[in-house]
């Protein structure tokens, strides 16, 4: 399969997919985490691509992944400017100046290793 086609890209969104549906309820996890638990920390960007496209928020709770800073989107993907926040609240997520509480609502390093190991099985 060469590089970049778009089997390897269909194949690269449902892993950053299976990654976000990792992230716990009332957590947030960074797009350069996801970009690494989807194999490629410099992925970032990709992952926010394939987050705008994602299928089902339902399915894949796209919006608990923020910026590096705990900002949310500033996208019309999540039905609004204000509703990814909406939706982060309702799970528990606390903000602080306009952004989420990094130090009590990222995933640290236990929650990352069990993320990976959800993927895994």
């Amino acid at each position: 399969m060469e590089e970049g086609s778009p089997m390897q890209r269909k194949n690269l969104a449902e892993t950053i997919y299976a990654a976000v549906r990792q992230i716990p309820r009332g957590k947030v996890a960074t797009y350069s985490q996801i970009a690494a638990l989807a194999g490629n920390c410099n992925l970032r960007r990709y992952v926010g691509n394939a987050l705008h496209k994602n299928p089902s928020n339902q399915l894949t709770p796209c919006h608990r992944v923020v910026n590096a800073k705990g900002f949310c989107s500033g996208s019309f993907s999540f039905g609004g400017p204000d509703a990814q926040r909406e939706k982060l609240e309702a799970e528990g997520v606390d903000f602080i100046d306009g952004h989420v509480d990094l130090k009590n609502h990222l995933i640290n390093d236990d929650d990352f290793q069990a993320m990976k190991a959800g993927m895994e099985a």
